[in-house]
């Protein structure tokens, strides 16, 4: 096998990605980065990354931030967990440790929101200390140069690759290592079709050479989605401010402190006329004269591991009910508050 950490070096020096976070080496920007591109393709979050370094330039601003603007900011990003860590975690190094970051892998770890992979891309880039990222990217990299066979959700698996990960590791240029070996598994080494012929790796490849480039990484049996089905009643007061009713998700689930309407969530979607014979239906409005005036195409909207099903139930109402734990809001004013992704479309969709 060639010298794998000063060939990917050389690789990367050539064919690396020119990323704003990558010409810092303050913890709390590529802190930042690592947060947003989880979940996330580069494309989509480097609009984020521009947006959140210019509203919080650094770790004080961003602890100074209410949450409701933070979530706001973040919007659209989803897995909205990242974001309330992000804020936390700012307001823990503001006021428990003056504004100073945490300088290496294990009291990175102690951080809120902080794994195991993102304390080493901290710890290496920012630092220099030689300890190796895992991701996606790098364990496919490594499965298929180096045969390994173990899935990486598995403690084994994880293991030997995060094992193997820092043997390779560059000492003098941990940071420039990680980052070349995972633009190598984003770029080249992709998950279908990679074009092994001119990889530069090619002779040494395991992979290639047992002809399994696309029987490795090893994955596990994929984790059943959840589907969900939800039934949002969208009030329309026409007094001159044209009110509505919002409502906080302050329950332990998706979206939680994000914003939406009224909902039902039944275990099937439900049409209108069985939808008005529900018992939150009539709960929520009781003692209202409405009409429906309009009801929205189903919208599908993917998790992790759960599938959204929503219809929004549109009705005109001759006034605007008093309903506890619910605000209300003009109509005008919806775009304030941090909402999902998929209550923005519907807004877009019916403004």
């Amino acid at each position: 096998m060639k010298d794998f950490g000063r060939e990917i070096l050389a690789w990367y020096e050539i064919h690396g990605r020119d990323l704003p976070w990558r010409k810092t080496t303050d913890p709390y920007k590529i802190w930042l980065s690592e947060i947003i591109l989880q979940q996330t393709r580069i494309k989509q979050g480097l609009s984020y990354y521009h947006n959140f370094t210019e509203k919080y330039p650094d770790v004080s601003s961003l602890a100074r931030a209410p949450e409701e603007e933070v979530l706001k900011c973040w919007q659209g990003l989803g897995y909205y967990t990242r974001a309330r860590n992000l804020h936390h975690t700012a307001r823990i190094i503001a006021n428990d440790q003056q504004y100073t970051f945490p300088d290496n892998y294990k009291d990175l770890l102690n951080l809120k929101g902080i794994g195991e992979y993102t304390a080493a891309a901290i710890a290496s880039i920012a630092f220099d200390e030689p300890r190796a990222v895992v991701d996606g990217n790098v364990i496919r990299v490594l499965s298929r140069i180096f045969g390994i066979k173990k899935s990486f959700d598995k403690p084994e698996g994880k293991k030997i690759f995060i094992s193997k990960a820092n043997d390779l590791i560059s000492k003098k240029e941990p940071g420039k290592f990680n980052q070349a070996i995972m633009d190598f598994g984003s770029i080249y080494c992709v998950p279908a079709n990679p074009d092994c012929n001119h990889c530069i790796f090619k002779n040494d490849c395991y992979a290639f050479r047992n002809d399994q480039v696309d029987k490795l990484p090893v994955r596990s049996p994929k984790i059943k989605i959840r589907k969900r089905y939800f039934h949002y009643l969208v009030f329309n007061w026409n007094d001159p401010e044209q009110k509505t009713l919002l409502k906080k998700r302050n329950e332990r689930d998706i979206w939680m402190n994000l914003y939406d309407f009224p909902l039902i969530e039944t275990e099937n979607t439900m049409k209108w006329k069985d939808l008005i014979t529900h018992p939150e239906f009539k709960k929520l409005t009781k003692g209202l004269i409405f009409n429906l005036r309009q009801s929205s195409p189903l919208y599908k909207h993917q998790l992790t591991h759960q599938q959204i099903h929503a219809r929004f139930f549109m009705l005109d109402i001759t006034a605007l009910p008093n309903r506890k734990n619910y605000h209300k809001t003009k109509k005008s004013d919806i775009s304030k508050y941090p909402v999902s992704r998929m209550i923005e479309k519907f807004l877009q969709d019916y403004p």
